[in-house]
């Protein structure tokens, strides 16, 4: 009998590896920054109480307070990273562990700051930039401050809240810990009799696989292993939800939703518009699972087959094929933007794509001001990798763009916009490919990409908004939370999102909240519905109105922190206050489900 392994870490290619080297040389080296940063915590100290003196002060405050925060983030960066690719390394857990410590104990260290900017209110600081127009470039960051002035506390209790930062950061490392290194799955079974053994990288490459029997082995052992830690896997999520609502209390907000949105600038409406919108448009996907089961010609349609490819002509896309594509693709926001992209994905050994055992789940875009972009997924030469490789460069290049065009303040980007330039990404490839691949099967395999992408981002991440809204306020209440509880809301209400046209298997579709490391985020996954409204909407402007639209969209992706989120947004030409974007992506849905049926017929 033929069983297919994933090779180790130490046996997959350099280049199918990121270049962690162009942070740190070496351990060593890691270790050293290490110990600068932490020595270097107690200079900040000197300038506590001190900054009502004058301008001069605070702008050297400010000035160190950034070198030793930057300091560290570069150090939780080099060491997070190593962490996510062999689960089984435990001196890479041991170092992420120690790195993300080393940030929390920075923002600890400077957490006096917001507290005296706030005693020394706007108005002083105002007449400080025209006395010290270096500080001019603070500006939106005072004003911001003043927006939240509400919900910021004494120095005491921020100091705190950034101490428990550490503990708290535990829960999602636990859970990555117990999901990526501890969980065994069973072997998936071919019709063949051979075996194929499961992983968190190989897992999604299993569910579209032509095969029904690896797909229905695959799903259900992956399932089953996730159920047989339920309890464990609860707790450590409660402890999450408590953390957030505890969170929420310390700052004052009504609710953890709140506490999530307001930062931002985000009326709570922006949340529930999608959520609406999503339950009035539910019909389409019970029309798209009617389509799909009569396709594939199965009497009963299980959830292992909402993925199942309608053709068994596989489009192969090489890696390298991919970047072509990308490139083409993201074409009409001019050279600059794809060079970058290309000499990334290549000679930069931004993408991290093997496939190996211990690799952690899903795929993930990270870096800092300091350092290049970093991806993390696994390609298996298909055109569902081809597609999460344009959202996560979607995500690179953001952070590129942001990072070479802002200072360290401003330097970052909000998870609200995040999701709308990865997107982008995705729409605009695919519209290149549809338009210039006139094969049917990679026209067929374009559309069950296009239907999965949605799947994920516009029915499965909705949904596991509704469930996080629940249990955030069943936290927020007292209400007792176990793993039945979770399972039994969870399977409620995919039960409205299939209707009566998939087969319900409860346990195992109930302990889907399990299976996302997103829910230790609070209130991370409606920005993705919310993102592939926005990036669907500047999507048909660019392409509609051409350089001036383009234009329009890189100042978006360098506008950072600059501004809030909604505002680079409305400039870049989509108002998500409202939910027509939201309604105009669903039409994109339906007009995908159109589209399929009339291919298929």
């Amino acid at each position: 009998m033929t069983v297919t392994t994933l090779p180790l870490r130490s046996e997959v290619p350099q280049d199918e590896t990121w270049n962690l080297e162009s942070i740190y040389p070496s351990i060593t080296a890691w270790e050293s920054a290490y110990k600068t940063i932490e020595n270097r915590l107690s200079e900040i100290e000197h300038y506590r109480g001190k900054l009502a003196q004058n301008p001069e002060t605070l702008l050297e405050c400010l000035t160190l307070s950034e070198e030793i925060i930057r300091g560290a983030e570069k150090v939780g960066v080099y060491s997070g990273l190593d962490s996510q690719t062999d689960a089984s390394d435990q001196e890479a857990l041991a170092r992420s562990g120690q790195g993300q410590g080393l940030y929390n104990k920075a923002i600890a260290a400077v957490s006096f700051i917001e507290p005296e900017l706030m005693t020394l209110g706007l108005e002083q600081l105002k007449k400080w930039m025209d006395d010290l127009p270096s500080l001019a470039v603070y500006k939106h960051y005072f004003e911001n401050l003043e927006r939240l002035k509400a919900h910021l506390r004494s120095s005491e209790v921020e100091e705190v809240l950034a101490q428990s930062s550490d503990p708290m950061e535990y829960f999602s490392g636990s859970y990555s810990s117990l999901v990526n290194a501890d969980l065994e799955f069973k072997l998936a079974k071919a019709e063949d009799g051979s075996e194929r053994e499961i992983g968190q990288s190989s897992i999604n490459d299993f569910i579209t696989d032509p095969d029904r029997e690896v797909r229905r082995t695959a799903w259900e052992n992956y399932a089953d292993a996730y159920l047989q830690h339920q309890n464990t896997i609860a707790a450590i999520q409660t402890g999450g939800f408590k953390g957030d609502v505890f969170r929420a209390k310390v700052r004052r907000y009504n609710s953890s939703l709140e506490a999530s949105l307001f930062p931002n600038n985000i009326p709570v409406e922006v949340f529930h518009n999608l959520v609406k919108v999503f339950k009035e448009n539910l019909p389409t996907w019970h029309r798209y699972w009617r389509i799909r089961k009569e396709l594939l010609g199965y009497e009963k349609l299980h959830v292992y087959d909402l993925k199942a490819p309608f053709t068994t002509k596989k489009p192969l896309i090489p890696y390298q094929q991919a970047i072509d594509w990308i490139c083409e693709g993201m074409a009409p926001l001019g050279d600059e933007y794809v060079s970058i992209l290309r000499a990334g994905s290549l000679e930069g050994r931004w993408v991290d794509r093997a496939r190996n055992k211990g690799k952690r789940q899903g795929a993930f875009s990270w870096g800092m001001h300091d350092t290049q972009p970093f991806i993390m997924m696994s390609y298996t030469d298909d055109v569902f990798s081809l597609s999460t490789l344009a959202h996560e460069l979607g995500h690179s290049m953001h952070s590129y763009y942001t990072q070479q065009s802002q200072p360290y303040v401003y330097g970052d980007y909000s998870l609200f916009v995040a999701e709308v330039a990865s997107n982008f990404n995705q729409a605009m490839v695919r519209d290149h490919i549809f338009r210039t691949q006139q094969s049917p099967d990679i026209q067929m395999a374009l559309i069950e990409e296009t239907m999965s992408n949605y799947h994920r981002y516009f029915f499965i991440m909705p949904t596991l908004a509704r469930f996080e809204l629940e249990m955030h306020e069943r936290a927020e209440k007292g209400e007792p939370i176990n793993a039945q509880y979770m399972i039994d809301l969870t399977a409620k209400l995919f039960k409205e999102g299939y209707g009566e046209e998939v087969e319900f298997d409860k346990d195992r579709i109930g302990i889907t909240w399990a299976q996302f490391g997103h829910m230790y985020a609070n209130f991370y996954v409606y920005q993705y519905a919310t993102g592939i409204s926005g990036a669907n909407a500047l999507v048909n402007r660019v392409l509609s109105e051409g350089d001036e639209a383009a234009n329009d969209y890189l100042e978006f992706l360098k506008a950072g922190n600059s501004m809030y989120s909604l505002d680079a947004l409305e400039k870049a030409g989509v108002d998500l206050t409202s939910p027509e974007p939201v309604k105009a992506a669903f039409q994109v849905l339906t007009d995908t489900v159109d589209r399929l049926e009339k291919l298929a017929l």
